[in-house]
C-alpha cells in the first residue's frame, strides 16, 4: 500500500459528504442548529420550532410582534444566515 499525505478528520468527512451527495443536507441541518447563534438568545427565546426543507428555513415564533419584525427583515436575515455558514444554503425564510 502506498503512503499518501495525511488527511484531517474534517477533510475526510467533507470528502465523504460530497461523495454521497449529502453536503447540502448537512448544511441545511447546520442552519437549523446555528439559529440561536445567528439571531441571538433574545429572539431564540421565542422560537418554538425550526427546520429546513429544500433550501427554505421554516421558523415558528410565539410572539406576534417579533414575527412581524422578522418578516420585515427576512431578506437581511437570509443574507446573515448564509454569511454565517459561508455559502448560499437558504433561499427564503417562512416565519409562522
Amino acid at each position: 500500500m502506498k503512503r499518501t499525505e495525511a488527511e484531517t478528520v474534517g477533510q475526510i468527512i467533507t470528502r465523504l459528504l460530497k461523495a454521497e451527495n449529502l453536503e447540502s443536507k448537512f448544511d441545511e441541518q447546520r442552519v437549523a442548529a446555528l439559529w440561536p447563534e445567528v439571531v441571538g438568545q433574545g429572539i431564540n427565546r421565542y422560537t418554538v420550532d425550526r427546520f429546513v426543507r429544500a433550501g427554505v428555513l421554516y421558523v415558528t415564533i410565539s410572539s406576534a410582534a417579533l414575527r412581524n419584525e422578522l418578516m420585515l427583515n427576512r431578506s437581511r436575515l437570509v443574507d446573515r444566515i448564509n454569511d454565517f455558514i459561508g455559502k448560499k444554503v437558504i433561499t427564503d425564510i417562512i416565519i409562522r
